[in-house]
């Protein structure tokens, strides 16, 4: 089978971090060929892990000005010649553009999308709607990561047959930790793993350190639009607590920052199914998360959920899973056991069968 997956840019996120981890578990021991096409070809730490294990990748420029229409007749010049079985697109740009550099093309190749979110800022504009509703058309499957994710999809562009639910994964293995002994700690460390991006909320959390007591510190990591970035530490400054929070950037080491963690949280406004989240949750570290769509399925059970935008019971369930160390554990016990449900070889698994069950319908 020859696979092409077709991403905006390997810079940082979720649906770029599935990439790394997804595409080469797709090439089933050899068996297949899977590629990589970029819009924006620049050179990142996830761009680099890929080319290392293989996976060839193909780019059509190297700037982020991913909506520019040239960008749709350098897609048209790319697929002009199509040699895949399967295109698989992720993220918004390369949804609507893939299916427009295709029309009038002799087109071979299954066309399947993944929705990475509940939330989609183009579902506001309302003749926008029209548009997404002749792109999802175009696709052979859309892969919703969670059941939230379909139901919000379908509210929006009606029911489709097309629609399946293959939960994202990561490699869990690399993530597990033994759980810590904290009972004889007197100074803590928060880790937030998110992209600087306008759906994460670390405003939030950055008020609820503002609460703590000194000994507790907080570690962001992540990279993002320089804009949100700047506004993120603005707001640190202000709260006078660039003592107490280190910004980390992009890192591709986050098991080990997990392990030297205590708490890990994710304060967002809305998400997919975060992985971020399985990883936090593998990690031996209980894992507090914003009550919202996309973190309440995967939170709720294992780890603990706090209101929206509320810093006061953020930072009181922090202090309090720090000072009580049996619940501790045992929170932290419960998320191990959740995250292992969602390890990648079952993602891949699952889309190779969805690749199949294409491809079979098509021979017939």
């Amino acid at each position: 089978m020859r696979i092409l997956h077709v991403i905006t840019s390997l810079y940082t996120g979720g649906a770029e971090r599935l990439m790394v981890d997804l595409l080469p578990l797709l090439r089933n021991g050899g068996q297949n060929q899977v590629d990589l096409l970029l819009i924006n070809g620049v050179d990142t730490p996830f761009k680099k892990k890929l080319e290392d294990e293989g996976i060839k990748i193909f780019a059509l420029q190297n700037t982020n000005d991913v909506y520019h229409p040239r960008v749709i007749s350098r897609m048209r010049r790319f697929f002009g010649n199509e040699k895949y079985d399967v295109i698989h697109t992720h993220n918004t740009a390369t949804q609507l553009y893939v299916p427009l550099s295709r029309l009038f093309l002799s087109k071979k190749g299954k066309l399947v999308t993944t929705e990475h979110s509940t939330n989609s800022r183009r579902r506001s504009l309302w003749w926008f709607k029209p548009i997404d509703k002749w792109m999802y058309s175009r696709y052979d499957a859309i892969v919703c990561i969670a059941e939230k994710c379909r139901i919000i999809l379908e509210e929006y562009i009606g029911h489709q047959d097309t629609i399946a639910i293959i939960n994202n994964g990561v490699d869990v293995k690399r993530f597990l930790h033994p759980i810590k002994d904290i009972s004889q700690q007197d100074s803590f460390i928060i880790t937030m793993v998110a992209a600087l991006r306008v759906e994460k909320d670390h405003e939030t959390l950055l008020k609820a350190v503002k609460l703590l007591p000194n000994k507790y510190r907080l570690r962001i990591v992540g990279g993002g639009p320089r804009e949100v970035a700047d506004s993120v530490k603005a707001r640190c400054h202000e709260l006078n607590l660039d003592d107490r929070v280190d910004f980390m950037g992009l890192c591709m080491d986050v098991p080990n920052i997990l392990e030297q963690s205590d708490v890990v949280v994710l304060s967002s406004h809305w998400e997919g199914l975060s992985l971020s989240s399985i990883e936090g949750m593998a990690s031996g570290r209980p894992f507090i998360a914003s009550d919202v769509d996309g973190l309440r399925e995967m939170v709720n059970g294992a780890g603990v959920l706090f209101a929206h935008g509320d810093e006061k019971e953020l930072a009181e369930k922090i202090q309090w899973l720090c000072e009580h160390p049996d619940e501790y554990r045992e929170v932290a016990e419960r998320c191990q056991d959740k995250a292992r449900q969602y390890d990648i070889s079952v993602t891949a698994d699952k889309y190779l069968e969805l690749y199949e069950k294409l491809l079979s319908k098509s021979s017939k």
